[in-house]
């Protein structure tokens, strides 16, 4: 077994990484790999030194590669390295002098209250079993700030319907709880009826298609651009701007960046407080607006 195949079982079984975590650490180490084949030849992994890192770095920037894009390929080589190190053998990590450049910051794109009020409130959803599904889809993305991956892999006993509660298993499955609108109990009903009417009851998943399967990333995205497509002209429409637009009009209408911190599952602070950048322009238009010298 190579040193790459041990890390990435490593990062399996161990770490118990997704396997859209693994398949991703594979690829950039596998670049990495043909970098050196074509600049340097015949190399040892384990005798690798930080100017082929750094080389391979200005390389991948001289490409156009984004920033934050270099960033995590340096991430994945941090933790490889480090894994070498932990099974003794290396007895240096090549990336310690290894810069990581430096992500221009970006505000999050996010959807404004009064078109997603508009959008689950007045009619734009079919009655049929898609249409509820797909209604229930967008209001818990909205209602609890959740990922993509952790509505797909909802089930059925992760919903405590009497306290309005729902289990998410998140990254590296860290579990939280979130609190969801009691208004959406009775579309939860409406659709789990209609899904035992026309499937029975035993999906493993909680959202499943409209032939009873369970439901997968591409379905949940273009259920989500489509119907943000009707009410918002942003470019970029996916489940990850519905946690954006429900962290931003959090702290807009004053919850505690702490709290909002442990709703999203973010690991640190640091992660959450760019949704702090837009509640302060807002605070600054308002205050424009209403100081007698502003």
């Amino acid at each position: 077994m190579s040193y790459q195949e041990s890390f990435l079982k490593y990062l399996r079984f161990e770490k118990r990484c997704s396997d859209h975590t693994v398949v991703a650490y594979k690829k950039d180490l596998d670049q990495f790999e043909e970098f050196l084949f074509k600049t340097v030849g015949d190399f040892n992994v384990l005798k690798v030194d930080s100017k082929m890192v750094r080389s391979w770095v200005v390389s991948l920037m001289d490409g156009g590669m984004a920033a934050k894009t270099v960033n995590r390929k340096i991430t994945s080589l941090k933790s490889f390295y480090k894994f070498l190190l932990r099974q003794e053998l290396i007895e240096v990590t090549p990336m310690d002098s290894v810069i990581s450049p430096k992500v221009p910051k970006k505000l999050p794109y996010f959807v404004d209250e009064g078109s997603l009020h508009r959008l689950l409130d007045n009619g734009y959803f079919r009655n049929d079993f898609e249409g509820v599904r797909d209604k229930l889809i967008l209001s818990l993305f909205y209602g609890t700030g959740m990922r993509l991956s952790e509505l797909v892999n909802l089930k059925d006993s992760d919903i405590r319907q009497s306290e309005t509660l729902l289990r998410v298993l998140g990254k590296n499955n860290k579990e939280r709880i979130v609190p969801y609108p009691r208004s959406l109990n009775n579309l939860i009903g409406e659709y789990l009826n209609m899904r035992e009417t026309e499937f029975g009851n035993n999906s493993p998943q909680f959202f499943v298609t409209s032939k009873g399967k369970p439901v997968y990333h591409k379905l949940i995205y273009r259920v989500v651009y489509n119907h943000l497509a009707l009410v918002t002209p942003l470019e970029k429409k996916s489940p990850h701007i519905l946690r954006h637009s429900y962290a931003t009009h959090l702290l807009n209408r004053g919850a505690d960046l702490n709290a909002v911190k442990e709703l999203l599952g973010h690991s640190n602070l640091a992660a959450t407080q760019v949704y702090t950048h837009t509640s302060t322009e807002k605070l600054q238009s308002i205050y424009k607006q209403a100081h007698p010298r502003a």
